[in-house]
């Protein structure tokens, strides 16, 4: 299929050939009719493109604070792989659009296949011929209604969402700010709802289409005219609400909302402008300031957008998708009108050409739709003992999956996300003896991005092609941590030597299925990405500290620091707890310097559980203590760890300098431009394993240990008690 995408870093368009997207469940298929470009935002976004990285930088103070971050945590040479991977890549375009379900993914009842319907979402109702798009993202278009006015459904949903904000009454007069594609909706919304509305914009074409659409008066900011009308229809006291529907750098239409406000009035901020506000005139005033975010409550809440939890109609009547239907009740009963808004239709072949008109304003226009072919078909619809599960392997031994010699090691990648793009994929792009076979995404735009930059030969949604393909020796697992046992599992029974990044499963029943898919193949191969074991220079802190003979005392410090909102980690319900998903990270290094499996587990937690304490003990009477933080200074290195026995101590700096002092001591030189965290020499270690077929880097003994310790933890909070890691034989 074909889809509409931008290069940030170099601004290039262009409609590029990718997969189709798979069809999840809890989710349909769709066929786009029509999309539309919203000549705001997007707009923004292709000129920011354009941009030097100066100016990309100076448009984006957020992001540049998040770079800084990232080198003082990671250092310059992965952050500098981070960034530019992510501005050399294609990203899409669009998020409001009409269309025809072609296929229903399980757990879908309220559409069928053939049914038209609206799409929302900067990742779901994209400028592309198919589009997956989440229950709460989309909703039935009413009969009668034509695709080209539904595609309006999300811009409408925005410029309702402000409207609701503003809770404007019957009588009341309000000022739009900005007559651009919002503000064109906002003034037929509240002329809808029974509001006198005073338009302002310095386009006199936009002014008069406002006019016919309802407004009362429109006119230039500068003009007279417009602080005559607010005089008239509001008696000289001011307008009772302003909706900020403009962009741009200047603070003009927030010092025009003061002034021409009444005392106590409401301020809407819907668009992108700039706010700085004139505290006296804001002060004097008592001005109700508000935010519009988007298309209504959900929007940014993984929970509602993507697993498809409505929130109850008594506690949010509004929701991103009753908006939705709301605004496409409003447009079939003619309520409001967005036919004099569409200003261009062009076919989806010229979608390039169109965004280079708008830009350049050889094309003037409110609303711009592409109109798509027609769709050629339709598709188908002391606590109990947690166990550690033995690894049973059978009689015969270890089924290795055949190779021919001396041909190249085929991998495939199920998931292309920042990870595997930064820390995996260009170490092994450039490994002799490794051909980057296939790659497969449920987004149709991330294969083809990481096909295009690692030179993929495939890229691809289709899963079991690729574990049917006989001729692909190993899969890389490096999808969301939910996913990684099951795919594990299936990748396991294919008969394929498997790289899963941690964790290797999320529940106890994970662990023994994947350790039953062992038995019932015969196929351990098997790795972990716990790569901190393979860090160079943990590697020669270790030789120079030698043997021990008594028990050890091992302190590990992770200052984890807090996530963002919207992180996926923080999505606990699908994803488990953040230890659990990195947990192991720590628990393998501490059991590969003590030479061990743990045997028990303690854990305590701060209120809250953002701090928590973990005490590992190990046969020989040794302990681990992990201290894994969230509330620590972010200047304070990530990680350090000290080891202490029979006289020696090891002391470890967050992977740029190590110490052992005994009776000689020994200190590393400084590493001043990198953190070797062992992700490139786990990947040889693997690679060779597989090309030779010889052992895996890790026993799988260890890597269900640390597994199964990582698990205990949380049953340990909850049980506040040792819990025993008993082996079942």
């Amino acid at each position: 299929m074909r889809q509409v995408v931008q290069n940030y870093k170099s601004g290039e368009l262009a409609v590029l050939d990718v997969p189709v997207p798979g069809c999840k469940p809890g989710g349909v298929l769709v066929r786009s009719a029509y999309s539309l470009i919203s000549t705001g935002t997007e707009l923004m976004k292709v000129s920011e493109a354009g941009m030097s990285m100066l100016g990309k930088a100076r448009s984006r103070p957020d992001q540049v604070a998040k770079v800084m971050q990232s080198v003082a945590t990671n250092g310059v040479p992965a952050t500098y792989r981070k960034v530019m991977g992510k501005l050399d890549s294609y990203t899409p375009l669009g998020y409001s659009l009409c269309g025809v379900v072609e296929q229903v993914g399980t757990g879908i009842d309220d559409v069928k296949v053939g049914d038209l319907v609206a799409c929302a979402g900067n990742e779901h109702a994209l400028h592309a011929e198919l589009n997956w798009v989440p229950k709460n993202l989309y909703t039935p278009v009413p009969d009668g209604l034509a695709p080209r006015h539904a595609a309006f459904g999300t811009v409408g949903s925005i410029a309702m969402q402000g409207v609701r904000q503003g809770e404007p009454q019957l009588g009341e007069v309000a000022l739009v700010i900005g007559l651009g594609l919002i503000g064109q909706l906002v003034v037929q919304l509240l002329t809808a709802s029974g509001v006198r509305v005073v338009g302002v914009d310095p386009d006199p074409a936009r002014c008069e289409l406002a006019e016919r659409l309802g407004a009362a008066a429109c006119g230039d900011p500068e003009s007279a005219a417009v602080e005559a009308a607010v005089a008239e229809l509001t008696d000289g006291h001011g307008v009772d609400q302003v909706y900020l529907a403009a962009g741009g750098g200047s603070n003009q239409p927030v010092e025009l909302a003061a002034r021409l406000c009444r005392d106590r009035g409401r301020v809407v901020d819907i668009g992108k402008c700039r706010l700085d506000l004139p505290w006296n005139a804001y002060y004097e005033k008592e001005l109700d300031v508000r935010f519009s975010r988007s298309y209504g409550p959900g929007r940014y809440d993984p929970e509602y957008e993507l697993e498809g939890r409505d929130y109850p109609i008594g506690y949010v009547r509004w929701t991103e998708r009753r908006n939705l239907a709301c605004f496409l009740d409003l447009l079939a009963r003619g309520r409001v009108d967005v036919e004099p808004l569409v200003s261009h239709i062009a076919d989806f072949d010229d979608a390039v050409e169109t965004y280079q008109r708008l830009k350049d304003g050889d094309l003037k226009a409110v609303a711009v739709l592409f109109r798509y072919p027609e769709h050629s078909g339709e598709g188908e619809a002391e606590a109990p003992a947690v166990a550690v599960p033995a690894v049973k392997r059978p009689g015969g031994g270890v089924s290795t999956p055949a190779r021919v010699a001396k041909t190249p090691v085929r991998l495939a990648f199920v998931g292309a996300g920042n990870y595997a793009t930064s820390m995996l994929l260009p170490h092994l792009a450039q490994r002799d003896g490794v051909e980057l076979s296939t790659v497969v995404t449920t987004t149709a735009l991330s294969a083809a991005n990481a096909q295009r930059k690692f030179g993929f030969a495939e890229a691809t949604t289709d899963l079991d092609a690729v574990l049917g393909d006989k001729s692909i020796d190993a899969v890389f697992v490096v999808t969301r941590h939910s996913s990684h046992a099951e795919l594990t599992r299936r990748a396991l029974l294919a008969g394929k030597a498997v790289f899963v990044e941690k964790p290797l499963a999320l529940t106890e029943d994970d662990l023994a299925g994947v350790l039953a898919a062992v038995e019932e193949s015969g196929n351990d191969r098997l790795q972990v990405g716990f790569n901190r074991r393979f860090a160079p220079l943990l590697q020669e802190a270790r030789k120079r500290f030698g043997d021990r003979t008594g028990p050890a005392s091992l302190r590990y410090l992770v200052n984890a620091g807090r996530l963002q909102h919207g992180s996926w980690y923080l999505q606990q319900g699908t994803e488990g707890s953040r230890f659990a998903g990195e947990g192991g990270h720590f628990i393998d290094t501490a059991s590969w310097l003590l030479q061990a499996d743990p045997v028990s587990v303690y854990a305590t937690a701060t209120s809250g559980n953002e701090d928590l304490q973990v005490v590992l003990r190990y046969p020989d009477g040794s302990t681990a203590t992990i201290s894994y933080v969230t509330t620590g200074s972010p200047g304070f290195p990530k990680e350090t760890l000290d080891l202490v026995a029979d006289g020696k101590v090891l002391r470890l700096d967050d992977f740029v300098r190590a110490s052992v002092y005994g009776r000689k001591r020994w200190v590393s030189s400084r590493l001043p431009k990198a953190r070797d965290k062992g992700q490139n020499a786990e990947l040889a270690a693997f690679i060779k394993a597989v090309r030779t077929g010889g052992p895996m880097p890790v026993p799988l003994e260890s890597l269900a240990a640390t597994t199964a310790a990582t698990l205990a933890v949380q049953a340990g909070l909850a049980g506040g008690a040792p819990v025993t890691l008993a082996r079942t034989r």
